[in-house]
């Protein structure tokens, strides 16, 4: 299992209109495993794999695998050199309490710490102490003081800064949502090998999904796909303090066979052509649904006069945190599903 690949793609910052460095790094990784890649105007990456036999009227499979982090982008900067910023994608503010983070510049990376403003304990009434601060109210401190303005511009990227490790049989990272489908893409195609698949396979590293499916949408109406995969995380609440309906998946169980959330719902029988390939090679899978919340198939779904589509995740707890985490086994279901998928369609 390529873990390396995996923790270069989480620790490369990349938020929603800032993909480049990500991009970047799977361009060279994917190279030799497509005949086609190109970037399109909004900085998705579509790479193109032709049938490898002869078929009349070849199917087009588009895996959609977007490539943004949630983050932030620079907003004000004050005298004094302290960072306000505007999120991209959906934070909970209790988890940035205390949190080292990167500011990408034009003259490169500078560390820095998020806290919000105000009092601290040992100075802070009763009811301050119990107050959950606006995301609005968090402000980055670089150390530089008042030379911050020399280096920072409003619209410079904000990233988490925090290394991908290990852990019995897990991984755990931020930006796990979603690199793990851009290590997908990468993976499941070069699983394939020299297989004879008689189908076009497009795989399209996506951008700014956390903010609206926008570069997936634009992607799908370039290829028209027959059949779009949404390739994301999804939420593993087996944990403590959730309810066992709520759970959505369960790790250690399989990848996820995403038939409904907000955005789309699954064309049924493509469900049931993928359930069918997952029982009979036994590869370990669930089927889930996710309350609310969507992922880059539903644009694929609508594109142009449609497409057939279906989801194909890996569960990972405290998900939108730099805590994500997968299991190891999920993962490894996500790719050998797609492969399998792919041979035969």
């Amino acid at each position: 299992m390529n873990v390396d690949l995996l923790r270069r793609l989480c620790e490369t910052p990349g938020v929603p209109g800032h993909e480049y460095r990500v991009r970047e790094l799977i361009e060279a990784e994917v190279k030799p495993l497509f005949d086609d890649i190109a970037v399109d105007p909004m900085g998705s990456l579509i790479c193109r794999r032709e049938p490898r036999k002869k078929v009349k009227q070849p199917r087009k499979v588009m895996l959609l695998c977007h490539m943004d982090e949630i983050g932030f982008l620079v907003s004000h900067i004050t005298d004094k050199g302290f960072i306000y910023v505007h999120p991209v994608g959906g934070f909970d503010a209790r988890n940035l309490f205390s949190r080292r983070v990167v500011v990408t510049t034009d003259g490169g990376d500078l560390k820095g710490v998020m806290n919000p403003g105000g009092r601290p304990i040992h100075i802070a009434t009763p009811e301050e102490r119990k107050k959950v601060p606006e995301v609005s109210e968090f402000v980055i401190d670089l150390g530089l003081g008042e030379k911050t303005r020399d280096h920072v511009k409003v619209g410079d990227m904000v990233t988490m800064d925090e290394p991908l490790i290990e852990i019995g049989d897990k991984i755990v990272s931020k930006a796990l949502d979603n690199r793990v489908a851009c290590w997908l893409g990468i993976e499941a195609i070069r699983a394939l090998g020299k297989v004879k698949h008689g189908c076009e396979i497009h795989v399209a590293f996506t951008c700014q999904e956390e903010v609206g499916l926008r570069g997936a949408r634009t992607a799908s109406f370039a290829v028209k796909p027959d059949i779009g995969i949404g390739i994301d995380t999804t939420l593993a609440c087996d944990t403590p303090g959730v309810p066992e309906q709520d759970r959505t998946t369960q790790q250690g169980k399989g990848f996820g066979l995403h038939v409904k959330d907000s955005s789309f719902i699954a064309d049924r029988q493509l469900v049931n052509e993928i359930e069918a390939i997952a029982v009979k090679q036994k590869i370990p899978y669930q089927r889930t649904m996710l309350r609310a919340g969507g992922q880059d198939g539903a644009a694929a779904q609508q594109a142009a006069a449609g497409a057939r589509a279906v989801g194909i995740v890996v569960g990972t707890r405290y998900i939108h945190t730099v805590t994500e985490m997968i299991h190891r086994s999920d993962l490894e279901a996500a790719r050998d599903i797609l492969a399998a998928y792919l041979k035969q369609a």
